[in-house]
């Protein structure tokens, strides 16, 4: 990796925790808790890692998640991923995770809860601070998502924000408005995936109906040259993931990300690494990997960092934006 990407501050927006389970901590935590595997090795499951789209993913990704029991195992998850975030210069984490994904198996909210909050009040030991999103799955009904909320307000002091993600296609936004209403009274942050398979009409309905902060993903708002001047307008940050596109299928080339395209219109665009445990590489993978293949200029680099501080959910007198500041300077003079 390029030591400026390395040494630029930056905020990781989108990143499923669950995401970040590498195929060694999946055995480890397997034989921990005495759970069985559909899978003899690790290179065995690495190899299942060819995805044809979103949902040929989602079948893997739940499947691992079912090894993660104990509040310890959700620590030991979260701080393996704080620690590999650290060396790629982020400095804020707002991570996501799924818990209807683990009350299903018997997995107590404040256990899921808990285990990531005790990893997160570590995280500035490492120079790394964040918050917690709670993710609802669209997969399943509003009915659920509601319950789900209820049963974490009792933790509201540790969430951050709710969000919307798993399967897109045929799940709107709009079948959630009841929930993301009650969110918002409870003054919680408001984010969404749309417009990753879903079309541009996800991300209009994921703004105006369900009044997000920010879009996960956004890949299709290109296609809708109204959405795009809208974004642009209103400053609303797309939480993009240049290698999870790619494994997913949703771009065929890197070559071919509307990113930059995105950029230079005004949107403010971020770069995330959304399940790198599954798609090939953390922040600064994803980083290098649309540098080499879009040609970005340092510029634009600081361009997409700073939308990440920015686009977090931070106060302006955070000291990160201070050092992001005085690292762009000094790099500036080094040039």
């Amino acid at each position: 990796m390029d030591p400026f990407i390395r040494t630029l501050p930056k905020a990781e927006l989108h990143l499923h925790i669950e995401g970040t389970l590498e195929p060694e901590m999946l055995f480890s935590l397997a034989k921990r808790n005495g759970a069985a595997l559909g899978y003899a090795s690790v290179d065995e499951l690495r190899a299942a890692y060819d995805f044809t789209d979103l949902q040929s993913f989602l079948d893997i990704y739940y499947e691992g998640a079912a090894v993660l029991r104990t509040e310890q195992d959700f620590h030991d998850l979260t701080w393996a991923y704080l620690q590999r975030a650290a060396r790629d210069g982020v400095r804020r984490a707002e991570i996501f995770f799924d818990p209807q994904t683990h009350i299903e198996r018997g997995v107590a909210m404040g256990t899921v809860i808990d285990g990531i909050s005790s990893a997160l009040d570590r995280g500035p030991e490492i120079g790394i601070n964040g918050g917690l999103i709670m993710c609802f799955l669209r997969h399943l009904p509003e009915s659920s998502a509601l319950e789900t909320l209820e049963a974490a307000l009792p933790h509201r002091s540790r969430l951050l924000g709710v969000g919307l993600d798993s399967s897109e296609l045929g799940h709107p936004p709009t079948e959630f408005t009841a929930v993301f209403n009650l969110a918002r009274q409870e003054g919680l942050h408001l984010v969404a995936h749309a417009g990753e398979e879903g079309p541009p009409d996800y991300v209009w309905q994921a703004l105006d109906v369900l009044g997000v902060e920010r879009i996960d993903h956004g890949v299709r708002a290109i296609e809708d040259d109204a959405l795009v001047a809208r974004l642009a307008a209103d400053r609303i940050p797309l939480t993009m993931c240049p290698l999870s596109n790619l494994k997913l299928k949703v771009v065929d080339n890197l070559a071919h990300h509307p990113l930059r395209r995105l950029l230079h219109s005004g949107v403010k665009v971020t770069i995330n690494s959304d399940d790198p445990a599954y798609f090939g590489g953390y922040l600064g993978d994803n980083y290098s990997a649309i540098t080499s293949a879009l040609g970005l200029e340092r510029e634009e680099l600081v361009d997409l960092a700073r939308h990440s501080l920015e686009a977090a959910f931070l106060p302006e007198t955070d000291p990160v934006f201070a050092d992001f500041e005085h690292q762009v300077g000094a790099s500036r003079l080094i040039d």
